[in-house]
């Protein structure tokens, strides 16, 4: 009798294991917007890393890999200024400033006051040499006592 209620059991489980594999595998595995920003975040941190030790194709094979895990957590959720703000970045950081430009803006209609979003469109408008639109992103960031701010300052200081 035991050894019937642990067949069961076990068969039990072992069918759920493979109705969960055989679900994750139909549909690509993950494919929660918030799933696929968190691990894009994680990708965008690697290579931000990579980075400032001047490893640049080790970076950049990451930003792509993040673009495209944002490219489809922005379809599942398209009013999420993160998710904008992380499009916007890794766009800017593989050469597609223009469109990056478009998803910070984007991402600005939904929270004007969002910092990441307004420091790196700051950083874009400096590296486009359109300092004025660089000092409007940082007169946003003014009083926010942020790292944004002193980052955004600096790299219009330096320009």
């Amino acid at each position: 009798m035991i050894k019937k209620i642990f067949f069961i059991l076990v068969s039990g489980f072992i069918f759920l294991q493979l109705v969960a594999v055989s679900h994750g595998a139909s549909s690509g595995g993950i494919t929660s917007g918030k799933d696929l920003y968190s691990s894009a975040k994680k990708f965008v941190l690697r290579a931000k890393k990579l980075e400032e030790k001047n490893k640049i194709d080790r970076a950049n094979k990451l930003y792509s890999k993040a673009l495209e895990k944002l490219k489809k957590a922005y379809k599942n959720d398209k009013n999420n200024p993160d998710i904008l703000n992380y499009l916007g970045f890794t766009l800017r950081k593989t050469g597609k400033l223009e469109e990056a430009e478009k998803y910070y803006l984007e991402g600005l209609k939904i929270k004007p006051d969002h910092n990441g979003i307004n420091e790196y469109l700051g950083e874009l408008y400096v590296n486009t040499d359109r300092i004025e639109l660089a000092k409007k992103r940082l007169a946003v960031l003014k009083n926010c006592n942020c790292e944004e701010y002193t980052e955004l300052k600096e790299i219009i200081e330096k320009k």
